[in-house]
């Protein structure tokens, strides 16, 4: 199998688990998966196979803490550990059809305020060729960094001991909150050097439909 297929299957076998064990194997997986050391397909393969010890002890009276101990950090990172590293994952296929995502809303939320705005107020079409080439770089280079940020937050307070429950989401807004800002900014200040052309609502509003389609089909694959 490969590792959506595992990913599938693994979402399937969890709702056998017990309320317990469910928790303290999802706190067991989330950790490992966000630690990005290793190929997905080794971490998948590793998933499933301490899911399937899970049942199996389950069906024998057993629980999580039985099979795998008091401390699930300490295990898991005995177990990434042990897992090779010669293959680490890709961040790009994820962070890509996010990217793609992001630009197929920008596309759409223009389109829509270009058609209603110029019923209030003048509004200008024009998009400068440099400003959009460097803010979409930045764009991109920002939403790799934010994504990074959130699943080093994510692995640090899974297992994390009488930890505040608003501090994470606080913090992933900030950072999402500076970075938007830092954009909109970016893209006001950049001077209009060079050519300059007419993107007109309805052209906005497609463009963003079929970019928003390609992400689609980015992400079941």
């Amino acid at each position: 199998m490969n590792a959506k297929q595992m990913i599938e299957e693994n979402n399937q076998k969890r709702e056998q688990l017990t309320v317990d064990n469910e928790k303290y194997y999802s706190d067991l997986m989330l950790y490992i998966r966000t630690n990005w050391q290793v190929s997905e397909q080794h971490t998948e393969e590793l998933l499933l196979e301490l899911l399937d010890h899970l049942l199996e002890g389950q069906k024998e009276g057993k629980t999580a803490i039985d099979i795998f101990g008091e401390t699930p950090k300490d295990y898991a990172d005995q177990l990434i550990e042990q897992l090779p590293e010669e293959k680490k994952r890709s961040w790009f296929p994820f962070i890509a059809t996010l990217f793609v995502q992001i630009i197929s809303y920008v596309l759409i939320i223009r389109g829509l305020v270009l058609l209603v705005f110029p019923l209030f107020t003048e509004v200008n079409d024009q998009v400068n060729i440099f400003s959009l080439l460097i803010t979409t770089i930045f764009l991109g280079v920002v939403v790799a960094g934010v994504v990074r940020y959130i699943f080093k937050v994510i692995h640090r307070s899974i297992f994390e001991e009488n930890k505040a429950a608003w501090k994470d989401p606080v913090k992933v807004g900030a950072v999402a909150a500076v970075s938007m800002g830092a954009i909109i900014l970016l893209s006001v200040w950049l001077p209009e050097i060079g050519p300059s052309f007419h993107f007109t609502w309805w052209l906005s509003l497609l463009f963003g439909v079929v970019v928003w389609s390609i992400s689609k089909v980015f992400k079941r694959n």
